[in-house]
């Protein structure tokens, strides 16, 4: 495959803070990737119907919400009805570690705290398609 990795990222809920996304957004595209930018108070179902539209590589979802334990298994569930076996499903924001651990049991990949670098961020959804991806 020869394209650039297509990630979908994507406010969910009600959470207005997106300042975060945006900035993310900017450094994955920056480093190569196609980027698709939600927009504020998506469902679950809105994003990863986007994704299937729009067939990204990866999802991002950035939550200061607090709803993560919610909204992260919603989607998780959503991709595997789905059959987004291939997708990874990452995120970042405020979210306690022991959530994030229990997070990923589920599936979800790596999640990202306040001051993770956009590079680190870029070079995970880089690492995990070219493992778990046709490219």
């Amino acid at each position: 495959m020869n394209r650039p990795i297509r990630v979908l990222v994507a406010k969910v809920g009600l959470d207005g803070h997106d300042r975060g996304a945006k900035i993310i957004a900017t450094a994955l595209r920056d480093a190569g990737m196609e980027v698709i930018y939600t927009g504020l108070r998506q469902t679950p179902e809105m994003v990863v119907n986007a994704a299937l539209q729009e067939d990204v590589d990866a999802i991002g979802i950035s939550i200061l919400s607090g709803a993560h334990n919610t909204i992260f298994p919603k989607v998780i569930a959503l991709m595997k009805a789905k059959e987004m076996n291939d997708v990874l499903l990452t995120g970042g924001g405020i979210i306690p570690q022991d959530d994030m651990k229990a997070l990923n049991e589920l599936g979800v990949g790596k999640l990202f705290a306040p001051g993770a670098t956009t590079t680190e961020i870029a070079d995970y959804i880089k690492y995990w398609v070219k493992a778990n991806r046709n490219f």
